[in-house]
């Protein structure tokens, strides 16, 4: 069986299973500001809510491919991640990420091992790039909290004329000893602030 049609199996095993737990729960209109359109919902089995933010571009599509599931443009990620290593991966199919968060004291740094799925359908304009944690690749570290419970979903469509759909779906367990109100408190803020990063890079010439 070729990688392609293995990566296309397991994302489909990925979504089922995703749709399955979460997608039982409706999301719930938080805000919109500049143009970003932003839910939560409590997540399956958690104390926790998930987010999705939605926006739609007025640019073209192979710019916003370049930059969501590209190894070679990261400078737009998240300006707490103080180390980023790209531990393995196969262009427009797959990443492997190992990632260092600076968190504010008294908290401790965290960090995380990921792999992206990414999927492509060029008939309909459409990327799907599913994000799940990577277990016992790398060790973990006395001085970091391993995050554990993570997801993260990119759906990129084109919509025709110049208009490119994007959708942002997360959730992160932050582990330790970070309170649920707190996280939930400050949750919309994570889509707000990617997809901003995002629509200004892609909508300027």
């Amino acid at each position: 069986m070729s990688y392609n049609i293995y990566s296309g199996l397991l994302v489909l095993l990925l979504n089922l299973a995703f749709s399955e737990n979460v997608f039982t729960q409706s999301w719930n209109f938080e805000k919109e500001k500049d143009g970003i359109k932003i839910y939560t919902r409590k997540e399956y089995d958690s104390n926790l809510k998930s987010f999705k933010g939605e926006a739609y571009l007025h640019t073209r599509l192979d710019k916003v491919y370049a930059m969501i599931g590209n190894v070679e443009n990261v400078d737009w990620w998240d300006e707490d991640i103080r180390d980023l290593k790209i531990l393995s991966h196969k262009k427009n199919c797959f990443v492997q990420y190992y990632l260092v968060y600076d968190v504010p004291w008294p908290l401790a740094d965290r960090d995380l091992c990921v792999q992206a799925h990414i999927t492509t359908d060029n008939e309909k304009g459409q990327r799907i790039v599913y994000t799940e944690p990577l277990l016992d690749v790398v060790p973990e570290k006395p001085n970091l909290i391993r995050i554990k419970k993570y997801w993260q979903r990119w759906t990129i469509q084109d919509i025709g004329n110049g208009v490119v759909h994007i959708t942002l779906e997360g959730f992160v367990d932050p582990a330790g000893n970070v309170p649920a109100w707190l996280y939930n408190m400050v949750l919309t803020e994570t889509p707000l602030k990617i997809i901003r990063g995002i629509k200004k890079r892609v909508e300027t010439e």
